[in-house]
């Protein structure tokens, strides 16, 4: 899940393409497996509304079909709403009085303070995972195993996951199906 969202891309058909379709083909063999344990989570099975990549969701939001993935759509879609309600407010007469108020407090904190922007990461050099991910961790893992998951017991195993280093010697195999081949007579 983590792998996949790294490389998300907001267009149609994103998964389908590069090194990232190796990663979702693996991504999909573990849904069968589940579907094939646990075939009441079929239910729960949708695909996004935008790039059509299945993923599984709440029971409450059971047969929606206007649901974004938690790759990078339902985050780029929520930051699109964001942006217009924004613009929305800030071109209004009372919205560009508080704009200018802003600026000029941004302005006098820029000259009081010359600081530098450092990207925020995990202790260990590890990207920070985004909370929309993790929720969707939590709730993937408590339908799975048919309990409720604390948030604790999730931050372990992404912790357990973003420490292993991958052992798969099949790295170049892009393609569903394929393996170790002979090689020819």
């Amino acid at each position: 899940m983590i792998r996949i969202q790294s490389f998300f891309q907001f267009e149609p058909r994103w998964y389908r393409r590069g090194e990232v379709r190796g990663i979702v083909a693996g991504y999909y063999r573990a849904v069968r497996s589940i579907l094939k344990d646990k075939p009441h989570l079929r239910k729960c099975l949708t695909s996004c509304k935008h790039c059509r990549i299945l993923f599984f969701t709440h029971p409450r939001n059971a047969g929606r079909k206007d649901l974004g993935c938690p790759f990078g759509c339902r985050q780029f879609q929520h930051r699109q709403s964001a942006i217009a309600r924004s613009v929305g407010y800030y071109c209004s007469p009372e919205g560009k009085i508080k704009k200018k108020a802003l600026n000029a407090r941004r302005n006098k904190a820029l000259l009081d303070s010359s600081l530098s922007c450092e990207e925020e990461v995990l202790p260990g050099g590890k990207p920070e995972v985004d909370k929309t991910t993790v929720c969707y961790i939590q709730l993937t893992t408590g339908l799975i195993e048919g309990r409720a998951i604390s948030l604790p017991e999730v931050m372990r195993m992404i912790a357990g996951i973003l420490r292993q280093l991958s052992i798969d010697r099949d790295k170049k195999s892009v393609y569903f199906g394929c393996g170790r081949h002979n090689p020819p007579p």
